[in-house]
């Protein structure tokens, strides 16, 4: 018969693990002594709440002291305390919970606020400390207890001097750890994991009225209806450090199916040419700071921004940084998504002149999310905005054309062109062309724009096609007067035969406008394609383009080519290729100077 019997784990064996692997971040375990103490001032109150204790006479807070010259660094809270026997069984049993032993006795009361649930917090503070001492006295009539150990096997409890109720634990910092010794640094910690919990935190204490503590009550706690517009801007400033006022703001408050509050900004963009960078959405449990932008809870568009969520019913893994598989975390995930494009849609139709105001700085937001989930393209489809070359906007509504049937699409029938701008300085010329003949087009000149026109030409795939400005004339640019083969013929030949050195193909159209001798076009797939080719690393953009040069027949300069001579053709097509091209693209370092000494040619011959 087979024998049975228990795993035993070794303390020696455990502490190398929980020192070097259970966080990630070495100063976390400032936040788990704090959060420890916080939780032992949040159980003295319910008991005191419920009758069992007396209540608080003065301030629940916990004391942090920085002691360079002893190097110490200790955490004192006002809180439950501890018995000799609680000390060994949360103590000294690595993983066995006080806060979860609380909650199971008073299943019946509210359980807020309780923030351990795994009993490894305390012993953080060995990745830090050489050893460590605990000073506690429980609200019960019991002894006061002092505890110290090495963090290795053995320990010391003994009776100890104690008379005011509550834990100080007191870490004597290792060698090599001594930053955690300075008051600017430990300063640093307590803001940056601390500012928003329920209890003040004081460095340094003189128990004067010049005591100031690290922490604040955090705005999301109010509700909405309460916060005042300048609140909210004072909360941005403080929590992120960005004196450029944010755009706009959500703040979520709800208590069911779960509960979630916070507030995410949308900040100013700062740089000219929008980039995807991200912003800071920080995460906190029972306002215990856990991490900056973590995925599983905010959707990654949403990192874009800048924000605090607080969702105590988060599931947390041992170290509290990371988030355990769950279907209640996607549900979180969801309902923010879902926020967002309602108070995005609520500024579309409320107050569309700030909307527009604010599209700059958000489209790369929105654009993003779209790509990354397509539910929330389904909620933001109607309120997606293009500018025009005009300056004005236009609705996708307004872009789509009639839908083109399977049996059209077989007979070579195509979508409404959408004609777009991608670079509105280097394309200028393409624009004029454009507003001169009354076409429009849409500017789409962000680094997401190319993707994010290919996701909506998918989406709308049977009513519009993206053509970018330099990539067609067809429809748009060009004259309704047919040219004699007899015209084109001779002119396209001589155009190659003063090109002989340059790949491109030549073709002669009427323009509607006559200013322009010619354009270059590149087929709106091949550019794409090459494109492509080019972000994965395969070829330099610029392969297999198939560029065209598209004479003007409407210019007078062209139509005047054939009268020239062989050489004042040579120099004509020339110019009038490089004045295409400079429209079109940068030039290489060889056309530029030959594009140069081109021109000091003529004008030399000019001024004779």
């Amino acid at each position: 018969m087979a024998k049975q019997g228990k795993i035993k784990i070794s303390s020696k064996n455990m502490m190398p693990i929980i020192k070097k692997w259970l966080y990630s971040d070495k100063d976390i375990f400032l936040r788990e002594i704090i959060a420890n103490g916080i939780d032992a001032i949040t159980k003295h109150k319910k008991l005191a709440d419920m009758g069992e204790t007396e209540k608080m006479n003065g301030e629940y807070r916990i004391n942090v002291y920085v002691d360079e010259q002893a190097k110490t660094l200790t955490v004192e809270d006002n809180g439950i305390g501890m018995t000799a026997d609680e000390v060994e069984k949360y103590i000294t049993n690595i993983a066995f919970s006080g806060a979860s032993d609380f909650l199971k006795k008073y299943e019946n009361a509210s359980g807020d606020g309780i923030i351990g649930h795994f009993g490894l917090g305390f012993y953080s503070a060995y990745m830090v400390s050489e050893n460590v001492e605990i000073y506690t006295k429980s609200y019960r009539d019991e002894p006061a207890i002092r505890w110290i150990s090495d963090g290795e096997s053995t320990y010391e409890i003994e009776e100890t001097e104690k008379t005011e109720r509550g834990t100080k634990i007191v870490l004597h910092i290792a060698d090599g750890e001594e930053e955690f010794l300075k008051e600017y640094r430990v300063r640093e910690l307590l803001r940056k994991y601390c500012s928003f919990m329920p209890y003040n935190i004081y460095l340094n204490p003189k128990f004067d009225e010049n005591d100031k503590p690290i922490n604040s009550a955090p705005l999301y706690l109010k509700d909405p209806k309460d916060c005042t517009e300048e609140e909210y801007k004072n909360f941005y400033r403080d929590t992120f450090m960005d004196f450029n006022e944010p755009l706009f703001w959500i703040h979520l408050n709800m208590d069911y199916p779960f509960r979630l509050k916070g507030i995410l900004y949308f900040p100013q963009v700062k740089k000219q040419q929008v980039q995807l960078e991200k912003g800071q959405v920080k995460l906190y449990c029972n306002q215990v700071f856990i991490a900056d932008n973590i995925k599983e809870v905010i959707p990654e568009f949403l990192m874009l921004l800048n924000g605090v969520i607080d969702c105590p019913d988060i599931p947390l893994n041992v170290s509290r940084s990371f988030l355990q598989n769950d279907s209640q975390v996607q549900k979180i995930s969801k309902h923010i998504t879902k926020k967002v494009a309602d108070k995005l849609t609520a500024l579309f139709n409320n107050d569309r002149e700030h909307y527009e105001k604010c599209w700059k700085d958000i489209s790369t937001f929105i654009k993003f999310g779209c790509l990354k989930d397509e539910e929330f393209y389904k909620k933001v489809e109607k309120i997606l905005i293009f500018k025009s070359i005009n300056g004005d906007y236009q609705c996708l509504d307004a872009l789509l054309g009639e839908e083109v049937s399977d049996d059209e699409a077989k007979n070579g029938v195509q979508p409404k062109a959408v004609y777009y701008v991608t670079d509105e300085i280097q394309q200028a010329q393409y624009i004029a062309m454009f507003k001169d003949s009354g076409v429009d087009a849409v500017v789409c000149d962000t680094l997401i724009d190319g993707h994010f026109v290919s996701y909506v030409e998918y989406k709308n795939s049977k009513k519009l096609r993206f053509v970018r400005i330099d990539a067609d004339i067809d429809g748009a640019l060009k004259s309704n007067l047919d040219i004699a083969e007899e015209e084109k013929g001779p002119l396209i030949e001589a155009v190659k035969k003063s090109l002989v050195n340059k790949t491109i193909n030549v073709k002669v159209e009427r323009f509607k406008n006559g200013k322009i001798p010619a354009i270059v076009n590149t087929d709106e797939f091949t550019r794409r394609m090459s494109e492509m080719n080019e972000l994965y690393g395969i070829g330099d953009g610029n392969s297999a383009l198939n560029e065209t040069l598209v004479l003007n027949l409407t210019n007078p300069v062209v139509a005047s080519i054939l009268k020239q001579n062989e050489e004042k053709q040579g120099i004509i097509v020339n110019q009038i290729y490089y004045l295409a091209m400079l429209s079109y693209k940068q030039l290489s370092s060889e056309e530029l100077s030959d594009f140069v000494d081109k021109s000091a040619a003529m004008l030399f011959d000019y001024s004779k």
